[in-house]
């Protein structure tokens, strides 16, 4: 099965973009990520791993891009700051929600098959069709709650 990496630079080459060393980096950073980063995010892992150094208008210019073809989803957990994720669609990923710390900002993915069972059952309950959803959870998690 293709990584979400090599689907997306086969879908930006279909749509004219050419491919480019900040562009592959970032797409691999992202593909390799289990949850949303804002782009301050993928600019420091990107600076403090061993792969290229990406400036910040670059890495703006390319989830700009990664979004306009539905291959990243923003995900807003009400602090102002966009974080993205891919949008894997098919590709063996399992789907998730978000816990955020209100203290720290700590993002953190959770499933919850419970969750999924009642979001059906409510969509059936109303006779609607839910083509996706994300859920976010606000709290504190328990480093804050310990300090």
């Amino acid at each position: 099965m293709a990584q979400w990496s090599e689907m997306a630079l086969q879908r930006l080459s279909g749509a004219g973009y050419r491919r480019g060393g900040a562009r592959e980096a970032v797409i691999e950073l992202l593909d390799s990520q289990p949850c949303a980063l804002s782009a301050l995010d993928i600019e420091d892992r990107l600076r403090t791993g061993e792969g290229r150094r990406v400036g910040r208008a670059s890495i703006y210019r390319v989830v700009d891009e990664l979004v306009s073809l539905d291959l990243l989803t923003r995900v807003e957990v009400g602090d102002g700051v966009a974080r993205y994720e891919p949008h894997r669609g098919c590709t063996g990923h399992e789907h998730h929600h978000h816990l955020v710390c209100d203290g720290c900002g700590r993002l953190e993915p959770f499933q919850d098959a419970a969750l999924e069972q009642a979001i059906r059952h409510l969509a059936s309950r109303v006779s609607f069709d839910v083509s996706d959803h994300d859920v976010t959870l606000h709290g504190c998690c328990q480093a804050c709650r310990a300090a």
